[in-house]
């Protein structure tokens, strides 16, 4: 075993790579102390179960994605233009895992909770709390868009919800068809669920 210090951590990032490369389901306690290089005994003195360690990981990554995401939906940054950066940020990160490990992986967080959420409920609702803090960044947006007389959405909690439906259905189907290219529709099909025209969506 590593230095103890960094046991958990390591353990958090294994735990993540292996559910979000393969699934759940398949990802084994053994499994996961090997890739971190942490003995078994080891595993139970930071965490009680693989569900533990599991909703443990997921809250390690967000509140590292929560200062980027902080970032990329600044009020200082015009609303319709941190939606598009989101967009091709998500496409840039999807490519770039296609290229280091063949797949399309899509988003974890779906990915994990379609899996589990009649199951776990501890890592349902982890899920849950994260997805609903990303779609507090839409709703900002859309109603800082709305109040600049972009776009008309007086409903922005129920557009930021129906973008998010779509944004993951995007994600999901780049997942299964493993195609990262369905992705580039990405900021176009949201811009018109805003009913925003194209020309002012996105720059040519």
């Amino acid at each position: 075993m590593g230095r103890v210090s960094d046991a958990k951590e390591r353990l958090m990032g294994a735990v993540a790579e292996l559910i979000w490369t393969g699934s759940y389901g398949s990802t084994t306690i053994d499994q996961i102390c090997e890739k971190a290089g942490v003995k078994k005994g080891s595993f139970y003195y930071f965490f009680d179960s693989k569900a533990d360690v599991a909703v443990a990981a997921l809250d390690s990554e967000f509140k590292k994605k929560r200062l980027q995401m902080d970032s990329l939906f600044s009020p200082t940054v015009p609303p319709l233009e941190r939606i598009r950066n989101y967009c091709e940020l998500t496409y840039r990160l999807q490519a770039e895992m296609k290229k280091d490990c063949g797949c399309v992986l899509g988003c974890p967080l779906f990915t994990l909770g379609a899996e589990v959420s009649t199951q776990e409920q501890n890592l349902r609702s982890k899920i849950h709390e994260i997805l609903e803090h990303h779609c507090k960044y839409f709703e900002t947006a859309i109603r800082d868009a709305h109040s600049a007389g972009l776009i008309r959405a007086p409903d922005a909690a129920v557009k930021a919800r129906m973008i998010r439906a779509y944004f993951e259905g995007l994600l999901t189907q780049a997942r299964i068809q493993n195609d990262v290219e369905v992705l580039r529709e990405m900021p176009r099909g949201i811009f018109s669920i805003l009913g925003v025209k194209e020309a002012e969506a996105i720059p040519s």
